[in-house]
């Protein structure tokens, strides 16, 4: 579905409700408003293959400017507005992007980002009093001057996202156009594959708390108004708050990363209880494995809703599970979806069922490269194979064809030669009281190459002591091998996160040697 084939029947229905500012979109203001956006860019300049970035919080324009490109063959880019400056730079510059479009909340971060990349001429700002700013014209003004005609050729574009950069710099993943218009069913994967799976239809309200310069909460949003459903977006997560969103708004379809869920459940139980969450028949999640007991907890809470996949920036595979089968396998990622499995080891060599190694999509063809990065593209594709991709992660399925990750590649602890997989200790750890968030990495040691090390973040109110470290490592006793416990704790008052809730590991990782 496109976006256009619902003005005609639902020309005021809400597409779009920005939850914490009340700010709405009717599928007419978001079909118009795009419209004569691609029809700015073009007479600007921007062509087909070409690239717009936006730098900005989570506005309606996000998805004005996702449609406009989307409607005109070009790729679109989102900039994680926490970054510094220097890092977006990377980000703008790598990508070669000849428009950028900013949120006027972050005019300050953008006016910093041309600095260093001068050469993107096209510059808009949106919000604030509508205006233009120094050095960027009027996002309004724009759309103002420009036709609400629809384009005579309409081919589909892409969005070019970065990876979160949670290993090393962020990638930039380049899918090919495939030149079909954009009313064509068969160039919309998203509907083809999650549409489909999670029923997304004109009667779905999506909430997404998360930031939408990231894949999923992008992608998803968007598909819920291809469908003619109607996007909820909040500006950031915060716990009660979602209730209250999903409560207020009747919300029948959401996406979570696990740390969320924990972030919900240690809610007092007079908060939790305090809002009706009956009308979600659809929680989605994925990002990072979820550990098995706050999935337990979750779907004890708000009933077998709960549906997981296994995916990436890249879209090289994707995996699936509904709660009937998790429960029956608690643990798995889900089934193939799209593409094939394969879990191969160091050297390429397929490994057999139950045995952990670097987990492989097989497609018809390569889905991605990676941008200006042929090394990396070399390093994620299987040395014989040239259509199996990997984005890194460890895992192994069983005799039903089930896929369970073990972690990372770049996080596995190696000690005295045998491998401990952070993850699991992690998971072992989420729900404990004194805890608010853990990582587990890896420290230089001179008798065993590295031993594990973990970093705790207090609970509000605790106090971080050494009898409390004691007591933390204790607990995993009986719970976990003798040799996966942590030889050492250390207490942080914030741990690196990004705004989807990745641990940003890698800064750990540098600050603890």
């Amino acid at each position: 579905m496109y976006l256009g084939a619902h003005v005609g029947d639902q020309p005021d229905k809400l597409a779009i409700i920005q939850a914490d500012t009340g700010e709405t979109r009717t599928f007419t203001e978001l079909e118009q408003n795009s419209v004569r956006l691609a029809r700015h860019l073009q007479g600007a300049g921007v062509r087909v293959g070409d690239v717009v970035a936006f730098l900005s919080d989570n506005s309606p324009e996000v998805f004005e400017i996702y449609w406009a490109t989307l409607r005109s063959g070009m790729y679109v880019t989102g900039i994680n507005h926490h970054l510094t400056a220097a890092e977006a730079a990377y980000i703008l510059s790598d990508c070669g992007a000849k428009a950028l479009l900013v949120s006027a909340s972050r005019l300050p971060l953008a006016r910093e980002v041309v600095e260093l990349v001068p050469n993107v001429n096209i510059r808009l700002v949106f919000g604030g009093d509508g205006t233009d700013a120094a050095g960027f014209g009027s996002y309004r003004a724009a759309l103002a001057s420009a036709s609400a005609e629809p384009l005579a050729e309409q081919p589909r574009g892409s969005d070019m996202l970065y990876s979160s950069g949670t290993t090393g710099n962020p990638k930039g993943i380049r899918p090919a156009l495939t030149g079909r218009p954009l009313e064509d069913p068969q160039g919309d994967t998203m509907s083809l594959v999650f549409g489909r799976l999670f029923g997304f239809d004109r009667d779905t309200v999506y909430y997404s708390p998360a930031p939408t310069y990231h894949a999923a909460p992008l992608r998803f949003s968007v598909m819920a108004n291809a469908n003619g459903g109607t996007v909820v977006l909040a500006s950031r997560f915060d716990a009660e708050a979602a209730l209250r969103h999903i409560d207020r708004y009747r919300a029948t379809h959401s996406q979570w990363v696990p740390t969320m869920f924990v972030r919900m459940l240690k809610l007092p139980r007079g908060v939790r209880d305090g809002y009706d969450l009956s009308s979600m028949r659809v929680a989605i999640h994925a990002a990072a494995p979820c550990p098995v007991e706050v999935k337990r907890r979750m779907m004890a809470w708000w009933g077998p809703v709960l549906y997981e996949y296994y995916s990436s920036t890249e879209s090289n595979g994707v995996t699936v599970v509904g709660p009937d089968d998790w429960l029956e396998r608690p643990g798995t990622v889900g089934r193939a979806g799209l593409g094939v499995i394969h879990i191969c080891s160091d050297d390429g060599e397929e490994l057999p069922v139950g045995e952990d190694g670097i987990v492989y999509f097989e497609r018809d063809e390569r889905p991605f490269t990676y941008h200006n990065d042929d090394a990396k593209t070399a390093d994620a594709t299987h040395p014989r194979n040239p259509t199996w991709t990997t984005t890194g992660d460890i895992g192994h399925v069983d005799d039903g064809g089930f896929l369970y990750l073990t972690d990372r590649a770049a996080f596995t602890v190696i000690s005295g030669g045998v491998n401990i997989y952070p993850q699991e200790i992690e998971d072992a750890l989420a729900l404990h009281p004194a805890i608010y968030d853990v990582a587990v990495i890896g420290v230089a040691d001179e008798e065993l190459g590295e031993v594990v090390k973990a970093v705790v973040q207090p609970a509000p109110g605790v106090e971080p002591t050494d009898s409390l470290g004691d007591e933390i490592l204790a607990s995993l006793r009986g719970r976990i091998a003798d040799f996966k416990i942590p030889r050492s704790l250390d207490f942080t008052d914030e741990l690196p996160r990004s705004a989807t809730g990745k641990l940003v590991k890698r800064l750990l990782i540098e600050r603890y040697g």
